[in-house]
């Protein structure tokens, strides 16, 4: 009876090891969707609105997310505390914060910290340019992030429950 209950456990926590990690590949392409549709509430703002960029960050931390929201309120947040740091150097730390709690890759990050050098050091239409290049790379990783995610999925699923299997067929 034990050693059902210890085969039983074996392949309950690598199957959920196996989804956990399949999870993380299921999630990705919707943060980017996320962060797109944060951008757009951004240049709204920045081009429609004609809102001062603290106050612009505010608006979308409102209106996304809560994970993706994250981003936009720290850096919000580091520019409305008056330490006199930049837009580039608050957007940076946001960032940084940001992608600790966040499902987005490297690639990803280096194109909102590319977005970052541009926010606030130009007129709006300028920014605008920079908001909608940034969201065209983020529109292709996120369509990499899918095509990937369409095998990732099933293969981290069905890894994670057939190493268990293997394991228990191992040991026992």
């Amino acid at each position: 009876m034990i050693r059902i209950a210890g085969a039983v456990l074996v392949i309950a926590c690598t199957g959920y090891l196996g989804m956990s990690k399949a999870r993380k590949y299921a999630l990705r392409p919707k943060e980017l969707r996320n962060m797109q549709a944060a951008l757009q509430i951004l240049e709204t703002e920045i081009i429609y609105g004609a809102t001062p960029l603290p106050e612009a960050m505010e608006v979308v931390t409102s209106r996304v997310d809560k994970n993706t929201a994250l981003l936009f309120c720290q850096a919000g947040q580091e520019l409305q505390s008056m330490t006199g740091c930049t837009v580039k150097e608050a957007w940076d730390k946001a960032l940084n914060v940001f992608s600790a709690r966040t499902l987005l890759e490297d690639s990803d990050l280096r194109v909102l910290r590319q977005l970052g050098n541009c926010l606030g050091m130009s007129d709006s239409r300028d920014q605008a340019k920079h908001l909608h290049l940034a969201m065209e790379q983020l529109k292709i990783e996120a369509i990499n992030a899918s095509e990937r995610a369409k095998t990732h999925v099933k293969l981290w699923n069905y890894l994670g429950f057939l190493t268990g299997l293997l394991l228990v067929t191992v040991f026992y």
